[in-house]
């Protein structure tokens, strides 16, 4: 694994936490943790990715009598959608 040096900006909140981190030893430097908490956010994407993938292809396979009529949707959802 390389490294590439990059200067980057963090607010006062960010740069906080990620110095509690190595505080806490959690990790050993700001820039472990800022990688070592990128790679966790990676993951945590991944494994969203992979739970919406998985239920997207579970209710494809539902029988079409098992689908709920989209017009039977509550007007709350139907504004959710439409994104109001």
């Amino acid at each position: 694994m390389g490294v590439h040096k990059q200067s980057v900006s963090f607010t006062d909140a960010a740069f906080s936490h990620v110095q509690a981190l190595v505080e806490a030893g959690e990790y050993p430097t700001v820039s472990a943790a800022v990688s070592g908490e990128l790679a966790r956010a990676r993951a945590a994407r991944a494994r969203d990715q992979a739970l919406l993938e998985a239920e997207v292809q579970r209710r494809l396979a539902l029988p079409a009598d098992d689908w709920q009529a989209v017009d039977s949707l509550t007007a709350e959802t139907r504004d959710w959608l439409a994104g109001r």
